[in-house]
C-alpha cells in the first residue's frame, strides 16, 4: 500500500509541475534525432567475388535471393533496346531446361524466378530453398537464348512501340530522356522499330556472357534463414559462376541548359497539356547535399502538401495533380516538376511552377514547413526499415557506393541537421528553371504559341516522339469550308443518303493483334438501340474476354477487366445509343454536339479536313477527313483527365458487296492494326444477339 501511495503522489507531483511549466501556444522542440539500429546483416564473399549480404527475418517461413549486376554497359546504339530482352530470354529456357519445364519445375515448389538485365530474383518457402537455388543458378549460369523467344518479344516490343506514339507520357518520357542526358549515354538511347528490329540473338549472348558475372555481383539474401546455413548451399549452386573482367565503360558528360529550352512535342486531339520542367543534376548517393535537396523537393512538390500540387490543384483548379521529382545517381541524377494541364491554362501552370521553384530560390522556408517536411520524410525512412528487403538494399548500398558505414545508422539525424538556409541553397543548385528543359506534349496548334514566351529568345524546337528534332507541319485555313460540309461529303464518300438509310444490321469481326496475342473484335448492330461489342484476345492457345458490353433498347450491361457483368448508367446507355445509330453520319448535331472545322493537316502526305468535335459536357474530340476523298482517315476521342481516350487511324474503303456502303477494312489503334475478316449487311441478325 505504501509503495502504491507513494507512486501516485509522485506522478501527481509530476503531473503538477508539468502543468506550471508547459505552455500550450509553443510548438514543442523536436528532441534529439535517434540513431537507427538497422539489425544484423551478415556479409561474405565466394572465391568467385561473388558478394552475399544476409538478413535475417524469422516471422515467416520465407526466403528471397536477389543478385544485382554492378556494371556500367557500353552504348546499345543501333540495337538498343536489347538489353531489355535479357532478362526474358534468362527465364525463356536453360541447357537442362526447356522453357516449359523451367515454368513447370517453379510453379510445382510455388516459388516465382524473375529477371532484367542486371540481376535475377527468387522467392519461395524455406523448406523448398534448395530445389529454389537450383533452379535459379541454372538461370543465371545456363541460360540458353532462343531465336524464336527473341522473335516474340520483339514482336512485343513493336506493338508497344505502336501504343506509344500517341502516349503522351511515353512521349514525354522519350523527349526527357534525348534532351538532359543526349543519345551519346545510356540514359538518353530511345527504342524504335529500327532498333528493335537490329536486334540480334547473338548481341543478347554477348551481353550475358559478358557482364552476367559473380565479380561484379552482388546477392542479397533475406528471409528465415542465417549466413551459416546459407553460405554452404551458395557454394554449392554458384561456386561454378566463373568470374572473368568485366569492361566499364565511359560515357560522354551531360549538362544542363545554359539557358531554358522549350521543346514541344505535337499530339493531335490533345485537349490538355503533359508538362515537364526538367535537368540533369550531379549528386549521387551520399552527396554532400543530397539530404538538403531532398528537403528542397519535398517543399516543392514531394506530395499533396508540396507547394506545386496547393498551388496549381488547390489553389487554381488548373490540373489533378502536380508533383516534383529529385533522383540521385552515381552517374547522373535528374530533378523534373511536371503536371498535367487542359490546353487553355498549360501557359499559366507552365508561369505558376515556375514561379513556385523562384520562390524556393529566394525565399526562406518557414520554421514549421521545414520542420514538417523533415518529419515525413524521417517517417517514410522508419517505415521503409519494417522491409528486410530493403535492409540488405542498404547495406549493399553502403558498399556498391561507397557510403559511410554509419550512413544509414545516421541518416535521421543527418536529416534533422537540414537548415532553411541548406534546402535555399540546394534549391539555388538543383532547381533553377532558368538551366532547364521545358518540355510539353500536347496540341501545336492550341497551345506552342503561348508557351514560347519560357525560351530564350521566344523559340520553340518542336521533336517527334522518339526526340528527332522536327519541323511539324502547318495548319492551313479551310477557307469558307464549314463543318457540315465535310461531313456530308464523307457521307457521301462511304455509299450517301440511300445506302445509309438502307441499313438495317450490321455484324463486323475485326482481327489483329497486340503485344504478341491475336485480338478479335466482334460488333453487332440493329436498329432500335441494339449494339455487342466483344473484345476476345488468344494468348497461347486460351481465349479470354477483355471487354463486353451490350445495349438492348434501353437497357445495357458491361464486363471487362476482370470484372463481372454490371449494368450500365444512364450516361453510359446514352453514349451506346449514339453509337448504335447506323444512321448518325446523317444527323450529326442530333446527339447535342457542336463542329467547326480547325484547318487543313497534312496526314500521311495528305490533306485532311480538321474538325473539332465539342459534345455536350463540353469534352473535345477531332476527326481528320481526307481533303480529296472525304473519308475519315483519324480520330482523336475525347477522353478524361489522361486527354483523349484513345487515336484511331482507318483505311482501305471497300463497299461491302451488293450494299452500296463502304467501310474502312483496316483499323490502327491501341498499337495494332486490325483487319476486317468479314462484313455482312442486312442478313437478319437474331435480337437474342443482344440478350
Amino acid at each position: 500500500m505504501k509503495k502504491i501511495t507513494c507512486s501516485i503522489l509522485a506522478l501527481s507531483l509530476a503531473i503538477v509541475a508539468g502543468a506550471q511549466t508547459l505552455d500550450r501556444s509553443q510548438r514543442p522542440k523536436p528532441g534529439p534525432a535517434p540513431e537507427i539500429k538497422l539489425g544484423k546483416t551478415e556479409t561474405f564473399t565466394l572465391p568467385n567475388g561473388l558478394k552475399v549480404f544476409v538478413v535475417e527475418n524469422h516471422k515467416l517461413p520465407t526466403v528471397s535471393f536477389s543478385i544485382q549486376l554492378d556494371i556500367r554497359q557500353e552504348l546499345q546504339g543501333s540495337m538498343t533496346g536489347y538489353s531489355d530482352f535479357v532478362g526474358e530470354l534468362l527465364t525463356s529456357g536453360t541447357k537442362t531446361r526447356s522453357k516449359e519445364k523451367l515454368n513447370e519445375d517453379i510453379d510445382y515448389i510455388g516459388a516465382s524466378i524473375s529477371a532484367n538485365a542486371e540481376g535475377v530474383f527468387a522467392f519461395g518457402l524455406k523448406k523448398n530453398m534448395n530445389k529454389i537455388l537450383e533452379l535459379m543458378s541454372d538461370v543465371t549460369l545456363n541460360s540458353d537464348f532462343q531465336q524464336k523467344e527473341l522473335d516474340k518479344l520483339k514482336t512485343q516490343a513493336l506493338s508497344g512501340l505502336e501504343t506509344s506514339k500517341n502516349d503522351p507520357d511515353a512521349m514525354m518520357a522519350n523527349v526527357s530522356k534525348v534532351l538532359n542526358y543526349t543519345t551519346n549515354h545510356p540514359y538518353g538511347e530511345v527504342e524504335t522499330e529500327a532498333t528493335i528490329n537490329a536486334i540480334t540473338l547473338e548481341r543478347c549472348k554477348s551481353y550475358y556472357q559478358t557482364y552476367f558475372r559473380p565479380n561484379v555481383a552482388y546477392m542479397a539474401v533475406v528471409g528465415d534463414i542465417t549466413a551459416a546455413e546459407v553460405k554452404p548451399l551458395l557454394t554449392k549452386y554458384f561456386g561454378a559462376w566463373e568470374k572473368k573482367d568485366v569492361p566499364v565503360a565511359v560515357y560522354s558528360p551531360v549538362e544542363a541548359p545554359l539557358s531554358p529550352k522549350v521543346a514541344f512535342v505535337p499530339r493531335e486531339g490533345a485537349v490538355q497539356s503533359v508538362i515537364s520542367i526538367t535537368s540533369p543534376i550531379e549528386l549521387k548517393p551520399g552527396g554532400q547535399d543530397e539530404f538538403a535537396a531532398k528537403v528542397a523537393n519535398t517543399v516543392l512538390g514531394g506530395g499533396s502538401q508540396g507547394r506545386l500540387f496547393l498551388n496549381l490543384r488547390e489553389k487554381h483548379a488548373w490540373t489533378y495533380g502536380s508533383y516534383s521529382s529529385l533522383n540521385t545517381d552515381i552517374l547522373v541524377g535528374n530533378f523534373e516538376a511536371e503536371a498535367k494541364a487542359r490546353n487553355p491554362v498549360t501557359d499559366s501552370s507552365i508561369a505558376e511552377i515556375i514561379a513556385e521553384m523562384n520562390r524556393l530560390k529566394t525565399e526562406s522556408v518557414d520554421k514549421e514547413s521545414l520542420q514538417n517536411t523533415i518529419n515525413y520524410i524521417g517517417g517514410n525512412f522508419a517505415i521503409s526499415l519494417e522491409s528486410p528487403q530493403r535492409i540488405a538494399q542498404m547495406a549493399i548500398n553502403i558498399q556498391r557506393y561507397k557510403l559511410p558505414a554509419d550512413y544509414y545508422q545516421n541518416y535521421l539525424k543527418n536529416l534533422s541537421a537540414v537548415t532553411a538556409s541548406d534546402v535555399q541553397t540546394a534549391a539555388q543548385k538543383y532547381m533553377d528553371p532558368a538551366h532547364m528543359n521545358i518540355i510539353i506534349v500536347g496540341s501545336k496548334d492550341e497551345v506552342a504559341a503561348k508557351v514560347a514566351r519560357f525560351a530564350k529568345n521566344n523559340k520553340i524546337t518542336y521533336y517527334d516522339n522518339y526526340g528527332n528534332i522536327i519541323v511539324p507541319s502547318e495548319t492551313k485555313s479551310a477557307g469558307n469550308v464549314k463543318a457540315e460540309d465535310v461531313l456530308k461529303k464523307y457521307a457521301d464518300a462511304i455509299g450517301g443518303e440511300k445506302a445509309i438509310n438502307n441499313l438495317k444490321d450490321i455484324k463486323m469481326i475485326r482481327k489483329g493483334s497486340m503485344q504478341g496475342s491475336e485480338i478479335t473484335i466482334a460488333t453487332y448492330m440493329k436498329g432500335n438501340n441494339k449494339l455487342k461489342n466483344v473484345v476476345t484476345a488468344n494468348a497461347n492457345g486460351q481465349i479470354f474476354t477483355i471487354q463486353r458490353m451490350v445495349l438492348n433498347g434501353d437497357k445495357g450491361t458491361k464486363e471487362g477487366g476482370g470484372q463481372g457483368a454490371s449494368a450500365m448508367n444512364a450516361e453510359e446507355i446514352a453514349e451506346a445509343k449514339e453509337q448504335a445509330d447506323m444512321q448518325a453520319e446523317l444527323h450529326p448535331a442530333q446527339y447535342g454536339s457542336t463542329y467547326a472545322v480547325k484547318g487543313i493537316v497534312k496526314l500521311n502526305d495528305k490533306d485532311a479536313y480538321w474538325v473539332e468535335e465539342t459534345n455536350k459536357k463540353g469534352e473535345k474530340s477531332s476527326s481528320y477527313y481526307e481533303v480529296e476523298t472525304g473519308y475519315l482517315v483519324k480520330k482523336a476521342e475525347a477522353g478524361d483527365a489522361d486527354g483523349p481516350g484513345q487515336i484511331i487511324e482507318f483505311g482501305n474503303y471497300k463497299e461491302v458487296p451488293g450494299t452500296g456502303y463502304k467501310v474502312p477494312y483496316t483499323m490502327k489503334l491501341m498499337g495494332g492494326e486490325f483487319t476486317i475478316q468479314t462484313v455482312e449487311v442486312n442478313k437478319g441478325i437474331p435480337d437474342k444477339e443482344f440478350e
